[in-house]
């Protein structure tokens, strides 16, 4: 089935019908809703090179990785977010374009994107403070979307994130409720916006308690396995060793239950650990009972949300700055339990 005869059908113009495919907002919902239902109905595919040549769009979202963050194609909180975004991607007709770059090709990367005119809209990843691609991505005038924050930024600009800050602050209090005194922070590296986040809420539910922090009892690594072993060790050989670890991740949160259990220490009974995002789709947080007490955000859901915004962006330009904040829940799993009684 070709447009006009999908058009008749329905008893309307093949430009209305167009027009609802692909996003125009002077198309009103209800006619948006009835052609789409109708496309699906009679399987109808669009002529994407045509819709791309009446356009001018190239219907497809950029992705830029640079080479010394290449590790986080691997990741699967990367994966588990792109595989949401490109489910929202396939249903509105839009392909995904990866580019690993080099890290001093970056800019020219984003700049290629617009100039060369391969994609309609990026998404940003990994935002650091005052991060320079805002500005960047203002100044050359692609739309985008931020998957999480950059402190500091004044430009204002469309973001998804999970309350990062929050998550942490909570965690840790429910582990001071549980009587531990001596909690240790395994984060992600601290030029990243989320572990400043995370650094904070951590801070300041010892601060609410009359606590001072202990520099001994915090690290800023990358988000590993054996990231988190190396520093659960090292908070572990302590005089005065953590009774709960807060980690920033569940690849971190293995390798910290790692060097517990190397100790002959049991996880849950002599040490306590929470975890953050553990809703992974290839990365399970045990069965019925989750392993790991975790601050859980869906990042599938993240991608989803992201991949709107853009698109809702890039069809109705003009529009402000769109912001989503997401709260992590707190799942209680086996990997905490009240303070241990010490000698």
């Amino acid at each position: 089935m070709n447009l006009k005869e999908l058009a008749t059908k329905l008893g309307l113009s093949p430009t209305t019908v167009s027009r609802a495919l692909n996003g125009y907002p002077e198309v009103n919902e209800a006619t948006r809703e009835r052609v789409m239902a109708a496309a699906k109905r009679h399987n109808y595919r669009p002529n994407t090179r045509a819709i791309r040549l009446a356009t001018g769009r190239a219907l497809a979202i950029g992705h830029v990785i640079p080479l010394a963050t290449r590790h986080e194609i691997m990741n699967p909180i990367f994966a588990d977010f792109i595989a949401g975004a490109g489910e929202t991607y396939s249903r509105n007709g839009y392909d995904m374009l990866l580019s690993v770059v080099p890290d001093e090709s970056e800019e020219q990367a984003y700049r290629d994107l617009k100039s060369r005119g391969s994609a309609d809209g990026v998404i940003l990843h990994a935002p650091r403070m005052n991060d320079p691609r805002i500005p960047l991505m203002h100044e050359i005038g692609i739309p985008f979307v931020v998957h999480g924050r950059a402190t500091d930024t004044t430009e204002p600009y469309s973001w998804v994130d999970v309350n990062n800050r929050r998550a942490f602050q909570r965690a840790t209090e429910f582990l001071l409720d549980l009587g531990h005194m001596r909690i240790g922070l395994v984060n992600g590296l601290e030029f990243m916006d989320f572990a400043i986040r995370r650094r904070t809420g951590y801070a300041d539910a010892l601060a609410s308690r009359g606590m001072a922090l202990d520099p001994a009892l915090m690290s800023s690594d990358e988000m590993t396995e054996i990231s988190g072993f190396r520093a659960a060790s090292a908070m572990l050989d302590l005089r005065d060793p953590p009774t709960a670890f807060l980690v920033a991740s569940m690849i971190s949160g293995m390798g910290v239950r790692r060097a517990i259990e190397g100790r002959g220490l049991a996880m849950g009974r002599d040490v306590s650990v929470i975890i953050h995002d553990d809703d992974l789709s290839y990365l399970k947080n045990g069965d019925a009972v989750p392993i790991f007490t975790a601050t859980r955000s869906s990042v599938r859901e993240a991608g989803r949300i992201a991949a709107e915004m853009l698109l809702a962006i890039i069809t109705q330009q003009g529009e402000e700055p769109q912001n989503r904040l997401l709260e992590a829940e707190l799942i209680i799993g086996q990997s905490t339990g009240p303070a241990p009684r010490r000698a």
